[in-house]
């Protein structure tokens, strides 16, 4: 798909509208209720929708598809995310009227950062086709990872390590004693320090890093264009905050989210190295976006089921465990007083 400069400055300002439109409507800090998170989670799909339709009308079916395709496992991909968001909020004890202003601060972070993986991504990938085979040697390591942690790690306690680039900023600029409303920076003993609400915007759009190493490397082997890459990835993120406060509580529900992300993580692994031997001159079949795309849902919707099944069937566990708990506690035998 050719996409002009005015196409990409016109893009670039359209979403930035869109972002100032939210900030503007929730620049009071306030507690996110489910309707609000609800509506502004609905926008932000029913926005993806247009802008994959869009491309369906001016570009034709495949860079439909393929936005669809990236779009989805994007957001599927950032839905593991708020785990980590739940473990720095809680790190950093953000106050619940500050924490719609934190997501979006910090997931602007992570979208600018995101941009500079997805440009070198697409020049490596324009240079050396052979980098198709670590893309897809990568992923699937990291599928065969989430299944090893999941097996083994699923019910330990996680806690929030701050990165190198946080300790450092924190070292050189001082972090006030407590949070001073939305205020990024204040004078302490004549100082000029960071406020905590800095540090965990910082924290929020730095740690999106580390996820950003196998969701761009999981994109491009759904599609090589990087106009398609970003914008799917600018949709996923920016609807991200709203979800973070719509399925927050149901997050600890998904018990099977780490299979399900691992299926699409190898699925798209494998894709990958076949477009790599077909490239190379191997005549070997290639997976298209129809079938990755019905893949990638097809997962998605039996994790899902699978997960609330589980969660259902846990719960039911110890209400029995607490009620037998109860009777035997009651047809204990009493203990003799004497008077």
């Amino acid at each position: 798909m050719n996409v002009s400069l005015s196409l990409w400055i016109l893009t670039i300002a359209g979403l930035a509208a869109l972002i100032a439109v939210d900030f503007f409507i929730g620049r009071k800090p306030h507690d996110v209720s489910i309707k609000e998170a609800g509506i502004w989670t609905a926008v932000w799909i029913v926005l993806a929708g247009l802008f994959g339709l869009g491309l369906l009308v001016f570009g034709g079916g495949r860079p439909a598809g393929e936005f669809f395709a990236g779009f989805i496992t994007e957001k599927s991909l950032s839905v593991d995310n708020l785990f980590v968001f739940v473990l720095i909020m809680g790190k950093f004890a953000v106050p619940s009227q500050y924490q719609r202003r934190v997501l979006m601060i910090g997931v602007l972070i992570a979208l600018v950062l995101r941009a500079g993986f997805i440009a070198a991504g697409a020049a490596i990938i324009a240079s050396f086709s052979w980098v198709f085979y670590l893309f897809g040697a990568f992923l699937i390591w990291t599928a065969w990872k989430l299944i090893q942690e999941a097996r083994s790690g699923g019910d330990e306690e996680e806690e929030f390590d701050e990165n190198k680039l946080l300790k450092a900023a924190e070292r050189r600029f001082g972090v006030a004693d407590r949070y001073h409303g939305t205020r990024l920076w204040i004078r302490q003993n004549g100082k000029r320090v960071m406020t905590p609400m800095l540090v965990v915007m910082l924290a929020i759009g730095t740690t999106d890093i580390l996820f950003a190493l196998d969701s761009i490397p999981a994109i491009f082997g759904l599609t090589q264009d990087p106009y398609i890459v970003f914008t799917a990835n600018a949709f996923a993120l920016m609807g991200l905050r709203q979800l973070y406060f719509l399925i927050g509580g149901l997050l600890k529900k998904l018990v099977h989210l780490s299979y399900g992300l691992s299926v699409i993580l190898g699925f798209i692994g494998v894709k990958l190295v076949l477009h790599a031997l077909h490239e190379s001159g191997v005549h070997v079949p290639q997976i298209g976006i129809p079938l990755s795309l019905g893949v990638i849902c097809a997962v998605l919707a039996v994790t899902t089921v699978t997960s609330l099944l589980a969660a259902r069937r846990q719960a039911a566990d110890q209400v029995r465990e607490t009620q037998a708990g109860e009777e035997h506690h009651e047809d204990a035998p009493k203990g003799r007083v004497d008077a």
